[in-house]
């Protein structure tokens, strides 16, 4: 059902919609009514009377889905979290709500003041938190473990279902889970990789959505931050999908790589499922792409196809990249430049101190290039493969 309209404040649809969903939920059985739209505690409670069922919008269906998903402690823990702090927006309403009459969604509420559900919401969130962070302290050894070691990381993003578990599993030789339905993974996974004697650690982290709520990429960070910190990210596109709908979803990855500060790590972009597509189709595509993507390299993960070709072009980039390290005193102009460096460059090390400020990055031979003219006319230092302390 869809309405053109300015949102009401009782239902966010109008009066008569409303009569046409209860009438919609009664003829096809329904229990659940989905809205695409985020709905406030008020609306949610009036539409859960008018249709006798629960009423959800699209975060909290987001939040079911996650919760079937999730199958590792860490991936559990972040989901609570977003849940409990979802609950914590609205628990004040939703007390006053249930004390009034029970409705769909609205259950076992009326025993609580709103002062002290709340409270007992934040403990739980302080409690998660704290186990959160543990984790995370185990995430960040190894990370510098693996540094020491000096394995070059990288890391498998793109759209749920694009079919990144599938070239994980292919590159790795790995079995982990595939699956058509949204969000199979919600956690991490890291191998080791070998490609002409070169060795990596190749990740699969959890897929993009569009508009996915700020708070759940909050409540996912720790598992998204191994993005930030990897060397080459391959970001891996459904090539079988309608055109508008691959540049769309094109669009809300490198859109999420940049919110989570990796924009300027070097990119892959792995065509995916090229064998559902005759040759003609799969060409006619690519050159409409080829302007909005970066390095794109067509491939079947499930059949294996091309997968020698991806990892020339991972071999190559790698292989290309400069590390260099910079100094430049702190005035007006030195934010914005150290902002653009974040969006152009793959930061490695940053130090502030009283009156300067020091970074270590790796980049393309000509950015490395652009970043050294800028030092310099900030009268600052720069030099080339440094050692980092």
């Amino acid at each position: 059902m869809e309405q053109t309209r300015r949102a009401d404040a009782r239902y966010q649809i109008g009066a008569g919609k409303v009569e046409e969903l209860a009438r919609m939920v009664e003829e096809t059985g329904a229990q659940k009514v989905i809205f695409d739209n985020q709905l406030r505690t008020l609306q949610t409670y009036n539409l859960a009377k008018a249709t006798h069922v629960e009423v959800i919008d699209r975060f909290q269906l987001i939040l079911e889905i996650f919760t079937q998903r999730a199958t590792t402690t860490e991936a559990q823990l972040q989901i609570q979290l977003a849940t409990l702090q979802n609950e914590l927006k609205h628990a004040k309403e939703k007390v006053r709500l249930a004390k009034m009459k029970e409705q769909p969604g609205f259950m076992g509420l009326g025993a609580y003041e709103a002062e002290v559900y709340r409270e007992a919401i934040k403990r739980q969130v302080q409690t998660i938190l704290k186990k959160l962070a543990k984790i995370r302290e185990k995430r960040v050894l190894h990370r510098e473990r693996r540094t020491e070691l000096g394995f070059l990381s990288i890391s498998l993003a793109g759209y749920t279902s694009a079919g990144k578990s599938t070239l994980f599993n292919a590159l790795t030789e790995e079995t982990a889970q595939v699956a058509k339905s949204l969000f199979t993974t919600l956690s991490t996974t890291t191998r080791m990789v070998e490609f002409s004697k070169r060795k990596f650690l190749l990740t699969d982290t959890v897929g993009f959505i569009d508009r996915l709520p700020i708070s759940l990429i909050e409540a996912f960070h720790s598992t998204l931050e191994e993005t930030i910190y990897s060397d080459l990210i391959i970001l891996v596109l459904d090539l079988s999908e309608p055109i508008e709908t691959i540049q769309k979803k094109n669009s809300i990855c490198n859109e999420t790589i940049s919110r989570l500060g990796a924009s300027g790590i070097p990119t892959i972009t792995a065509l995916n499922k090229i064998d559902l597509l005759d040759e003609a189709e799969t060409k006619a595509k690519l050159e409409i792409l080829k302007d909005q993507i970066r390095n794109p390299i067509l491939i079947s993960a499930k059949r294996k196809t091309n997968l020698q070709a991806l990892k020339q072009e991972i071999l190559r980039i790698l292989e290309t990249y400069i590390q260099a390290q910079f100094s430049v005193p702190l005035t007006n102009k030195t934010m914005p430049f150290i902002s653009w460096v974040h969006e152009k460059t793959d930061i490695k090390k940053e130090y502030f101190t009283n009156d300067s400020v020091q970074v270590v990055f790796e980049a393309a031979p000509e950015m490395v290039e652009q970043v050294r003219r800028k030092v310099e006319d900030l009268h600052g230092k720069f030099q080339t493969n440094p050692k980092i302390q």
